[in-house]
Formats: structure tokens, C-alpha cells, sequence
């Protein structure tokens, strides 16, 4: 196994260490995991590839290795949410950066990195367009404490990986501002119908929304602290601006961009999605969250 990153110092670190100390301390690599800070050593005569980078750097990424693949190399990545230049789902651009008939697969579901890291059960879902590579790597993946399971979906999976991201910052806000259990498991139901209504305007499964990839995913990010989106809502509650939030997380937050580009999306689709309107609202107009719930809460009664 071989393992590549943008910046080469961190390379070298993670080569010296054999261990990722800024996020992952006290969790030694794989003796047979080599760090390769050239990216086509990195790639050269690799038969499956695992991309770990946000959506917004995905394109980039395809973009910098489709030279150095070769015809039968296949990709998946943990990729979450959608383009936000073109409204794409991660799979809509591999497929038109790597060609659609390559095997491809996304990995998504519950798993916070740190618990995986310390051996703790853990399960998730493999959505692929070929059936074969779903099933050999959902096999080399697997083991005593990390099971995955499979799927044909890979609409549904990063669906429900892009928008939980959104409502995760919606429950943090919600407990910040101390609404309580009622508020936060009343976002988090309303919130998986509208999750599910925009998945299946794009074509997915809605059968798919409540599995791993879907209601679980969403349930994790949205009630544990671990969630960087989670801790975005918690920020802002307090009265940090999203810069200051993103400072102190030092880490990605995918749901910021994610509340942008789901709201494009679902409006080209005529979707509803009043949840993630007020989210975006908060983010990007400076709706004090007080407000945004009000506007929900008064919104014409209708059967569930």
C-alpha cells in the first residue's frame, strides 16, 4: 500500500512518524504502508485507487492522476458533497474526467476517523457501478472491528453524504442555542424526508436513505461531537463568525459549501427543502437562528 499528499513536508512527517500525529495520534500506520510524496510513484501499476479529499479539491485530484492510470485501475473515494461550480454528484465528475465505463465506487456511511483508528466496530457502504468491485473491496476493507456492506446506489450514498453535512451545522446550532432533544430529533426526522426527497429527484433508491449511508450517517453527525459540522453549529450558537468557527475545527468543514450547492440544486429540481433553505440562510444571509426557526414553525400545517 502506498499513501500520497499534497504537501510534501507532511509527508515526510508522516514517513518519520509512521503515524498521523495532527489528527490521528497514538495510531502507527500499517508496516506495509509506504509514504510516496511523488504522486505518479504513488499511482504507478496501482490496481484500485482511494481518493480522501474534500469535494471542492476532487476535480483537481482526478484531474492530476488521470495521466498516470492505467486502463484497469479502478477508483473510489470518500469524497462528500457536490460540486459546487456545476451541481455535480462525485461520481457525475470521475465519470466525466475518467470516463463512465471505468469501475468506480464511493465509500460513505457512520464512521468518525478516530474511532476506526482505535479498532472500535465499525460499518459503512460501498456503492459501486460494478458489482465486482464493489464486493473485492468491500473484502479488503473488511476485517474483525470494519465491516462494509455494498450497494448499487452511488446517487443515494452521496446524496445522504452531502447533505447530512448540512443538517449536522443545523443540530449544532439547534443545541448550542439550547432548543433541546425535541428540536434536535424533530431536524434530524425532517430532515432525513428532505434528505431523501432530493435523492430521489436526482434518481436514487429511497430505500437507500435508511441505511449506513443515509439515517445513519445523518443520526452520528448530527448528535456527536466528533461531527466538524456538528461543532461549525455548537461556533456559530456561541456567537463565532464561520472563520473563527473553521480556525478552531482546523479541519474542513464540508457542510458550509454543501448548504450552497444543495440549495442550487435542489431549486433547479423544485425540490423543497425548508430545513437546509434555513441553514443556508443562516450561513450565508445572517438570519439570526432564532429567526430561522421561527420561519419554520410557522410554515402551513400539512400532513406528514
Amino acid at each position: 500500500m502506498r499513501l500520497w499528499g499534497r504537501d510534501r513536508s507532511d509527508c515526510a512527517r508522516l514517513s518519520r512518524d509512521r503515524e498521523n500525529r495532527r489528527y490521528l495520534p497514538g495510531v502507527p500506520f500499517p508496516a506495509n504502508l509506504a509514504i510516496e510524496p511523488d504522486l505518479e510513484a504513488c499511482i504507478d501499476g496501482a490496481s484500485d485507487v482511494l481518493i480522501a479529499v474534500p469535494s471542492h479539491a476532487l476535480r483537481e485530484t482526478l484531474l492530476a492522476i488521470q495521466p498516470t492510470l492505467a486502463d484497469t485501475t479502478r477508483v473510489c473515494w470518500a469524497t462528500k458533497g457536490f460540486e459546487l461550480a456545476t451541481g455535480k454528484l462525485p461520481h457525475q465528475v470521475a465519470g466525466e474526467i475518467l470516463g463512465a465505463d471505468r469501475p468506480m465506487a464511493v465509500l460513505s456511511g457512520p464512521t468518525f476517523a478516530k474511532e476506526v483508528g482505535a479498532g472500535l466496530p465499525t460499518a459503512l457502504t460501498i456503492a459501486a457501478n460494478n458489482d465486482r468491485f464493489a464486493t473485492e473491496l468491500a473484502h479488503a476493507l473488511s476485517g474483525e472491528y470494519f465491516r462494509a456492506y455494498t450497494s448499487k446506489d452511488m446517487i443515494g450514498v452521496e446524496v445522504g453524504g452531502a447533505v447530512k453535512n448540512v443538517l449536522a451545522i443545523g443540530a449544532g446550532l439547534s443545541d448550542g442555542l439550547g432548543f433541546g432533544a425535541n428540536t434536535r430529533i424533530a431536524l434530524i426526522t425532517r430532515g432525513l424526508v428532505e434528505m431523501t426527497r432530493l435523492g430521489v429527484a436526482l434518481g436514487a433508491r429511497q430505500d437507500t436513505f435508511m441505511g449506513l449511508a443515509g439515517m445513519g450517517d445523518l443520526v452520528l453527525t448530527c448528535t456527536d461531537n466528533l461531527s466538524r459540522n456538528r461543532r461549525m453549529g455548537l461556533a456559530l450558537a456561541s456567537g463565532l463568525t464561520i472563520a473563527e468557527a473553521q480556525n478552531e475545527i482546523q479541519q474542513v468543514v464540508e457542510g458550509v459549501l454543501a448548504a450552497r450547492a444543495v440549495r442550487e440544486v435542489a431549486r433547479k429540481l423544485h425540490v423543497e427543502m425548508p430545513i437546509c433553505d434555513e441553514i443556508y440562510r443562516i450561513l450565508y444571509e445572517g438570519v439570526p437562528p432564532r429567526e430561522a426557526v421561527a420561519s419554520l414553525m410557522s410554515r402551513t400545517l400539512k400532513p406528514e
